[in-house]
């Protein structure tokens, strides 16, 4: 059986599609094994393939809880009888309240139409409007990229900014593959995808979602790969709209069995041509190694 509960918010304007629930209308709660109303705690527990919805942002796992508040100027309105724990009652918070945090538990997916993230467990604070997931499985997944990571995931929806914490990982739709340590990703503020031309007239633009990525700041065991070298140092940045990543301190470019080294390197990820800049004081290496004579044809 499928139980329910509608907490109506305030109308804010409908943002972008992507991972954003700070705005928007009512919060949607439904579950399958109960829903328990803790007045006095202020705090709603769904339990059984949860899910709350709000405005085509969901958020689903086997455990979820809503912490609310009076909104600023109401009084805390009551419902006219609190359901009982596993019981088919609907109930209804008045718009006098306003839920503020969302708790996730096990198998935590949270979704729009273009992005979606994973995770053990998230946290979502709507005041900062900022996810973070923890736990195994976590991934970031937008038109543009795919983010994972071992130890947090965090998501600032306003910002336009993913921040990935242990062995990070990004990818892109063109075999890209940024690592580190810790990875931050800024996306354009506009947030749409790349445009894509289109032949058809009046064809659909392409959906919302989090937007194109603008730059990619990488820091510990940076490694940026791409079809024909891996650049590596201590840290980096990376601009989308140059296609020019810049790494600092103990750098190697590593092409083959050719590997050379500085203390900063220029890489071009569109034409593949990579630089060391020279240092005051300090040499550039490098470590070239002959292509192998090929072996003549064995006599008939």
């Amino acid at each position: 059986m499928r139980h329910a509960l509608a907490a109506l918010l305030l109308a804010f304007p409908v943002a972008a599609q992507n991972l954003d629930m700070s705005q928007g209308g009512p919060v949607d709660i439904t579950s399958t094994d109960g829903i328990e109303w803790r007045q006095e705690q202020r705090v709603v527990i769904a339990r059984g393939n949860a899910q709350a919805g709000r405005d085509g942002v969901s958020v689903t796992a086997a455990r979820l809880l809503a912490r609310y508040r009076p909104q600023a100027g109401a009084a805390a309105a009551q419902p006219a009888a609190q359901p009982a724990p596993g019981s088919a009652a609907e109930a209804t918070m008045s718009g006098g309240n306003e839920i503020f945090r969302l708790e996730a538990e096990q198998n935590v997916r949270i979704a729009t139409a273009t992005d979606t993230a994973t995770g053990d467990r998230a946290v979502y604070d709507i005041d900062q409007a900022v996810l973070v997931l923890t736990g195994r499985g976590l991934s970031l997944t937008t038109p543009s990229q795919r983010i994972v990571a071992r130890d947090s995931l965090e998501y600032w929806s306003q910002r336009r900014m993913a921040v990935a914490r242990g062995n990070a990982v990004l990818t892109t739709a063109d075999n890209r593959y940024d690592g580190a340590d810790t990875l931050v990703s800024y996306m354009t503020p506009d947030g749409t995808p790349a445009p894509v031309r289109s032949t058809t007239p009046g064809a659909a633009p392409p959906p919302p979602g989090s937007g194109r990525i603008d730059r990619v700041e990488l820091f510990g065991h940076v490694e940026i790969r791409t079809e024909t070298e891996v650049v590596r140092g201590d840290r980096g940045v990376y601009s989308a709209e140059t296609g020019l990543a810049r790494l600092l301190g103990n750098v190697r470019i590593t092409r083959g069995d050719n590997q050379v080294n500085g203390t900063e390197a220029l890489v071009n990820l569109n034409t593949g041509i990579s630089r060391l800049v020279n240092t005051p004081g300090q040499r550039v290496q490098g470590l070239i190694v002959p292509q192998q004579q090929q072996q003549r044809a064995a006599p008939r």
